[in-house]
This record gives structure tokens, C-alpha cells and sequence, in this order.
């Protein structure tokens, strides 16, 4: 049995974003080793027949002891067990998990590019800890038997300029992608009030703060007639926005923050519009994906990422970034329209039957270990 690795930053993003490939993967023949930084799933991916190793790492940190001490740990794993194949997720474990398998010869690499985030924003693409990452990325890819799976056609387009690879080394697929019939459609409530949902972590790039303004824009119309609900966690990240702030901005009413939540997918069911005014340098937002698949409308931004699951005016609203006054009349055309959002979430089913099935995304990470083990 061909052994893969699949290296994760924490294991709730690995059960969120890469179970369902590691499953099938065990199916067809294939040791799976789950590696991530064990915050309590640790057993439970056990559980479920994946074999788990603890990761010593800070996803956010840029602490050099720190970032060494994740390089070790994975230098000396790959030399100890020698995996046939290694299929990193996320930036940094591209990063230091690509140079323990450059140096140590690893047969197959496989790296998840599914957003770039703040290292590669407009303020940070030019800084020198991002060029000095990028000549890292360019030694550790210049190799055979290495693909990397991207999201987007921009982020693909900057490697590509880059020269951290050739075409012939990149593959694509439309984000991580969503078992349809667990998330299917669903007629929105009829009860009111409206709900107006915005999920993912609580960073002021995934435009937490606009959507605020805007629905404080909304208030005087729309108290007691319409909820902002905000579902998500606290987050590491230097953008990352304080409980402080989210406590003093949200009533528990008109707008509230829910914090992090195990049951998205009902919450999602219950409401009536998803909001999301990122313009972090997404891969494909799953929070965007999921909504597609249970039928909502979505007003979203042209960023990077975002504009993959929207066509304006057919499935949702395309707004332009950091722009509370668009996003609060995108929102009211659809709190005051039920059948145009009955008509837009119609749509948005269509889109994910089309592009975003999670069985599209594991043939072709299957096909991509194939091709690598028969290397």
C-alpha cells in the first residue's frame, strides 16, 4: 500500500476541508496518515479509521525557533517513515513541509494552494519576508513529481510568474468542494425575521467590520424585522479582531456574533442571505461553496476568490471591496424581494451542482496520487 501523508496546519480544518479525500483515499488502497496540530479532533480522526500524528506548529506565528521546530519535526517524520507520497495544505506547511521532501527526496509531493491571505495582499506581496518565501517555494519546488492544486487562475498565475513552477506542474479544481446531499437545497424559512449570515473567521480582511457597517446602515429600517448573524471563531491571525470589539459592535440582537459553531450547516438552512465582503486573498471560500449548495443568495466582492461563485445578478450580487454603501443596497433589494431570492438561490443550487461537488475535487486529487505513484 502506496503510504500517504496529508500534512494540515489543525485537524478541525482538516475535517472540514480534506476528510472526505482521505477516506476515499484509504478506500482505493492507500495508507493514510493524517498529520496536524491536535486541538481535541485528534481521536476522533482515529475514530474514523485515519491513522493521526501531532503537528508542533503555529499556523499565525512567525517566531524563527518556532518555525524551525516545524521543519525538524517534519524533516525527521518523512526520514523515519518514508511516505510515498506527502500532500501539504496551507502555506506554511507548503513551505516547510516542500523542503523536508526536497531534501530528503520524498517520491510524490502534492501542495494545496487554496489562498494566499495576508502574505500575499497588496500591502505584504513586496515585503521581504514574502520575497524571501518565495525563493524558499522556487528551491523546494524545482523537483519532478510535484503538483500543486490551485483555486484560482490568479494565484496560479503568480507562481507561474514567479517561476516556482512550470504549467506542467499545476492543477486546478474548484475549492475543496461539498458533498451535495448533505448540503441540499432548502427552501428558506418562511417565518421571520430575515436572516443575514456571514460565516468564517472573525479577521477584519474577511470583511467582518463592513458587514457591520452596513447592517448599522440598515437599523433604522430594519430593527426588529432582520438578525446579522455572525458565526465564527476568534482567530491568531495579525488581523484578527478582537472579542472586545465584536462584544462592543454587536447588540446580541439586531447583530450578533455567535462565535465558533458545530452546526453551520443548519444555521445556514435557517436563513435567508449570505454576506461575505472579503477581500482576503481567498482560494475558493467554502462558507461561499456551502451556500451555493443549500440554494441562498450571496452578495460577496469581486476579490480573488469570492468572484468564482458568483455571477451577478444570476446567483447573487458582485460588490466592490471595503464598500458598506453597496453591500447595504445589495442586501435590502434582496430582504425586500422574496422571490428574488427565491430566484437567486434557485440559481446558486445550479452553480454548485455544476462546479462544486466534493466528487469532482476527490477524483481529481485520486487521479493526482495515481499519477505520482505510478511515477
Amino acid at each position: 500500500m502506496p503510504k500517504l501523508f496529508i500534512i494540515v496546519n489543525v485537524d478541525t480544518f482538516f475535517l472540514s476541508h480534506r476528510k472526505d479525500i482521505a477516506l476515499r483515499a484509504k478506500k482505493v488502497g492507500y495508507d493514510v496518515t493524517v498529520i496536524a496540530k491536535d486541538t481535541g479532533k485528534g481521536d476522533y480522526i482515529k475514530s474514523i479509521g485515519l491513522r493521526f500524528i501531532n503537528l508542533p506548529i503555529n499556523k499565525a506565528g512567525t517566531n524563527l525557533k518556532e518555525e524551525l521546530k516545524t521543519f525538524r519535526f517534519l524533516l525527521n517524520l518523512y526520514r523515519r517513515e518514508k511516505p510515498d507520497i506527502v500532500h501539504h495544505v496551507g502555506l506554511k506547511v507548503v513551505l516547510w513541509g516542500g523542503l523536508a521532501a526536497k531534501l530528503l527526496k520524498v517520491n510524490g509531493v502534492v501542495n494545496a494552494i487554496s489562498g494566499l491571505g495576508i502574505l500575499f495582499s497588496d500591502e505584504r506581496k513586496d515585503s521581504f519576508m514574502t520575497k524571501q518565501i518565495m525563493r524558499l517555494y522556487r528551491f523546494s519546488h524545482h523537483r519532478n513529481k510535484l503538483i500543486d492544486i490551485f483555486q484560482n487562475n490568479e494565484d496560479k498565475a503568480l507562481f507561474l510568474s514567479n517561476r516556482i513552477l512550470t504549467d506542467s506542474q499545476c492543477a486546478m479544481t474548484n475549492g475543496s468542494g461539498v458533498n451535495l446531499n448533505e448540503f441540499n437545497f432548502t427552501e428558506e424559512p418562511e417565518s421571520p425575521p430575515i436572516k443575514v449570515i456571514f460565516t468564517a473567521r472573525m479577521v477584519e480582511d474577511k470583511g467582518v467590520l463592513i458587514l457591520i457597517e452596513a447592517a448599522k446602515l440598515l437599523e433604522k429600517q430594519y430593527k426588529n424585522k432582520v438578525e446579522f448573524l455572525l458565526c465564527g471563531g476568534l482567530d491568531s491571525n495579525p488581523e484578527g479582531i478582537k472579542e472586545s470589539t465584536l462584544r462592543h459592535l454587536c447588540d446580541g440582537k439586531y447583530i450578533k456574533w455567535l462565535g465558533l459553531r458545530n452546526d453551520v450547516l443548519q444555521l445556514l438552512k435557517d436563513s435567508h442571505i449570505v454576506a461575505f465582503p472579503s477581500w482576503y486573498r481567498e482560494g475558493i471560500p467554502r462558507s461561499l461553496i456551502e451556500a451555493t449548495a443549500i440554494g441562498r443568495p450571496i452578495v460577496t466582492t469581486r476579490s480573488i476568490g469570492c468572484k468564482e461563485t458568483v455571477t451577478d445578478g444570476y446567483n447573487g450580487f458582485l460588490i466592490p471591496i471595503k464598500d458598506s454603501k453597496t453591500l447595504a443596497e445589495k442586501l435590502k433589494l434582496l430582504i425586500e424581494d422574496g422571490e428574488l431570492r427565491k430566484k437567486l438561490g434557485i440559481n446558486s443550487r445550479k452553480v454548485a451542482e455544476e462546479k462544486f461537488s466534493i466528487e469532482d475535487v476527490i477524483q481529481t486529487h485520486l487521479s493526482i496520487y495515481k499519477q505520482l505513484s505510478n511515477n
